[in-house]
């Protein structure tokens, strides 16, 4: 048994891996393979056992693992992104809590026929709606921004508050004593411990990194301990306190300034991708399939209850009289997906449950699962399809953040222009800027790798980034930081001069460059160069005679291919690291000139 345990741990982590893969491949969200590969190999092949991998210690990591997905999700949520949407999110939280809470017990009680108790218990597992499926689900789908802020901070920060009211009615089940002064005075009390530690430590954590008192190669390290410590600190001073805790340290970091969370957002980001694929694949593995059988169809009456009247009616009065338009409301009325908090605490209280023999206990599982997976594919399935009904969904992201608003940038900008890409030049010299917008180009005027940049640069629908500056640092520098917003395979950048005319102490190392943009043999003062003796850049359609090949070879190789855009209007960039295989129907964005370029220097 002991030499079988690490292999199971590593395929766990391989079989996580898989499912995150192929959910990227099919466009949907991770947690529908991960549960029913937990599913699969756990209660069907009986392959996985949880309990008797980790025993006692289950219950511990899981909530570790929970406070770290909460925190890495807290550290996204700035307050200038929520300006005047703050009363929409409090009372979704608060007063929203109270009717989700409400409807779902009403509906496990008459319609799963659960006793009162657990009925009630369930209603407040279901508050929680879990940012490990709505971020997700928000990429897919892209509304609009303020649709976006709603959805990410109520799901983040309704996961501790949601946590805390269950341990209160966990605490009614086990007594079935309702005595309302001693639950007021616990619910403050964990909610004082909780946002106390947070505070503090977040503050602590902020001054530390702030002030360097940190070596850099320590702030991933550094932060996850002080996260876990905060976490299991306040769990001592009040029950169940440290989710709040964990969360409200996350936002004050993320709103302190001068605070360098960037590079520790990356690796939470990663580690939580890595937590959540074995979380639910653990707690998927544990579910007794049997249980779904007794709660039968008043399980599907459950979710259409919570779907179509318990999740719209908490919006409606959460954003009354709010700048929200019906459109926007009904599409965050129509996305509440519960995740891995809600199937962590379900899992960890029926089972406390079951060991003091209280009845029903035992499907208090089946059903929260039930929820969540009806939930995430139903809305999967269909928030992409009503946002672009209702009109609230962003443009995909197919265009183009170019660095540099220099005559080479502007011509390329204008022949993208008329495939309907959104094209946004930013560049701090005002000259360029001015020519660029009287070109009816849109522009940004300043620094793009400034702190007013990350504030202010708008990427809706933006895709790629395009270093045309004649400054290669200025490129590099703008690919570093614009590699989080898009990713490595989507930032490209032109090399200023050829780079095999550089010298070893001067060009940038591999590890900070982007992909060579237009190709190893092209750079900044060549194609300006071509530009000013009269080369053009020139759009062509392919057809069946007149191939790839045959617009080379007519312009005698004196042609060099930019863009290429497939019928479907993706958009390919030809660079040195890909190759890209036009056909039929595909149109070529390029550079032909008649006249030979004179080198130059650009400093």
């Amino acid at each position: 048994m002991h030499t079988e345990i690490p292999i199971l741990l590593a395929a766990i982590g391989v079989v996580g891996f898989a499912c995150q893969w192929l959910a990227w491949r099919m466009h949907i969200p991770a947690i529908l393979p991960l549960l029913l590969t937990g599913m699969l190999i756990g209660p069907v092949t009986g392959i996985l056992n949880p309990d008797q991998i980790f025993g006692d210690l289950l219950v511990p990591l899981v909530s570790l693992a929970v406070a770290v997905i909460l925190f890495e999700g807290s550290l996204t949520l700035k307050f200038t992104e929520l300006k005047g949407l703050e009363t929409v999110v409090r009372r979704l939280i608060t007063v929203g809590s109270l009717i989700s809470a409400t409807t779902s017990t009403l509906a496990a009680h008459y319609l799963v026929g659960f006793a009162w108790p657990i009925a009630i218990l369930f209603g407040a597992l279901m508050v929680v709606t879990g940012p490990t499926v709505i971020i997700p689900m928000i990429r897919t789908v892209r509304p609009k921004a303020s649709i976006a802020q709603v959805l990410r901070w109520e799901g983040i920060v309704i996961d501790p508050l949601g946590a805390l009211f269950t341990v209160l009615v966990f605490d009614f089940v086990l007594t079935q004593h309702l005595n309302v002064g001693s639950m007021l005075l616990e619910f403050s009390t964990i909610v004082s411990a909780g946002a106390i530690s947070g505070l503090l430590a977040g503050w602590l954590l902020g001054q530390a990194l702030r002030h360097h008192w940190v070596p850099e190669f320590l702030h991933n390290v550094f932060v996850l301990n002080t996260v876990l410590a905060t976490f299991v600190i306040s769990n001592s001073l009040a029950d169940e306190a440290g989710l709040l805790a964990v969360t409200v340290m996350g936002i004050v970091l993320a709103n302190m300034r001068n605070v360098p969370v960037r590079d520790i957002l990356d690796f939470k980001e990663t580690l939580s991708i890595l937590l959540i694929s074995a979380l639910f694949i653990l707690l998927a593995a544990r579910i007794d399939l049997a249980s779904f059988a007794i709660l039968g169809w008043g399980a599907l009456g459950v979710f259409a209850i919570l779907q179509f009247i318990g999740r719209p009616l908490k919006v409606a009065l959460a954003t009354y009289g709010s700048n929200l338009n019906w459109r926007e409301r009904a599409l965050i009325a129509w996305i509440g997906p519960r995740g891995i908090v809600a199937a962590a605490i379900a899992a960890v209280f029926a089972l406390k449950l079951e060991e003091a023999g209280v009845e029903q206990a035992s499907l208090l599982v089946p059903l929260s699962f039930s929820i969540i997976i009806g939930t995430v594919v139903f809305q999967s399935v269909t928030a992409g399809w009503l946002a672009r009904k209702l009109g609230v969904a962003e443009p995909a992201p197919n265009g183009l953040l170019i660095i540099g608003a220099n005559p080479l940038a502007r011509e390329i900008a204008k022949a993208m222009q008329q495939f309907d890409l959104n094209i946004l030049l930013a560049d701090d010299s005002w000259d360029n800027i001015r020519k660029a917008r009287m070109e009816g180009l849109s522009t940004y005027y300043g620094n793009p790798v400034s702190e007013h940049a990350d504030r202010n640069l708008d990427l809706i629908g933006l895709g790629k980034m395009l270093g045309l500056s004649p400054d290669e640092r200025r490129n590099s520098l703008a690919a570093i930081r614009y590699r989080t917003e898009f990713d490595a395979e989507s930032v490209y950048v032109l090399q200023s001069t050829l780079e095999a005319s550089e010298s070893e102490k001067r060009r940038i190392t591999e590890h900070y460059r982007a992909r060579t943009l237009f190709g190893q043999e092209i750079s900044f003062s060549k194609l300006s160069s071509l530009l000013s003796k009269g080369g053009e850049i020139r759009v062509t359609r392919l057809t069946e005679n007149f191939n790839f090949n045959t617009l080379i070879n007519e312009l005698d190789k004196k042609f060099i291919p930019m863009f290429a855009i497939d019928p479907k209007k993706r958009l390919r960039v030809f660079c040195s690291e890909s190759k890209i295989e036009p056909t039929k129907d595909w149109h070529i964005v390029g550079l032909s000139y008649t006249t030979e370029p004179t080198q130059q220097t650009n400093s």
